[in-house]
């Protein structure tokens, strides 16, 4: 079967699933997209490693990576490879010493690795069939002039960091690490950095 190369698009909460996630994968050469419903675990997993975030201690993920990497084994690529009654299946595809290894993994946990490893993520046409979109009206929905909640709350946390110092801000990023959470990290990181630039 031919594998189709997916990115992750977005990363946000779960309409459908409360106290869930869901991680956006975007067809790359097309205009499907492939809505997957994680645990907040593994969306954080997810979205430390893409903002390039490094903990205080490692997460769960980063340790499989670091012993990975200890035993020189390379994660080459992940496959989302089937669908059974709303539930995705991934595998990961990995190298040692010239030996392809294929071991099983749930998807989230895989795309985690995925991200840390940089590796691409593939999955196949029949579960696009089956489970992916097609956004219509994308323009509309990421509109910054669309009044939602989320995008208040959002504006109001800038407004709030906007209005602090630059060492307080560094004070709250050291609170907000300590308790490891790391999206309120990466607002302040990023309000910090506009700062200095």
């Amino acid at each position: 079967m031919k594998k189709i190369e997916l990115d992750i698009v977005a990363l946000s909460h779960s309409v459908t699933h409360s106290h869930n996630y869901a991680v956006v994968l975007g067809e790359q050469d097309g205009v499907r997209r492939l809505p997957i419903v994680i645990g907040g675990f593994e969306a954080q997993a997810i979205a430390v490693a893409m903002e390039r975030m490094t903990p205080s201690r490692p997460l769960t993920h980063d340790l499989f990576k670091n012993s990975m990497d200890t035993f020189n084994i390379t994660l080459k690529e992940i496959v989302i490879n089937n669908l059974l009654d709303g539930i995705f299946y991934a595998r990961l595809v990995c190298e040692k010493d010239g030996e392809v290894l294929e071991i099983d993994s749930r998807t989230s946990d895989a795309l985690a690795m995925a991200v840390r490893f940089e590796c691409p993520i593939y999955t196949y046409e029949f579960i696009l069939d089956a489970a992916g979109v097609i956004l219509e009206d994308a323009d509309e929905v990421d509109s910054p002039n669309a009044p939602t909640k989320k995008k208040r709350k959002r504006a109001t946390q800038e407004v709030e960091l906007h209005e602090r110092s630059t060492e307080d801000l560094q004070k709250l990023l050291e609170a907000v690490l300590d308790k490891e959470d790391y999206r309120e990290a990466a607002k302040i990181r990023d309000e910090i950095q506009r700062r200095t630039q």
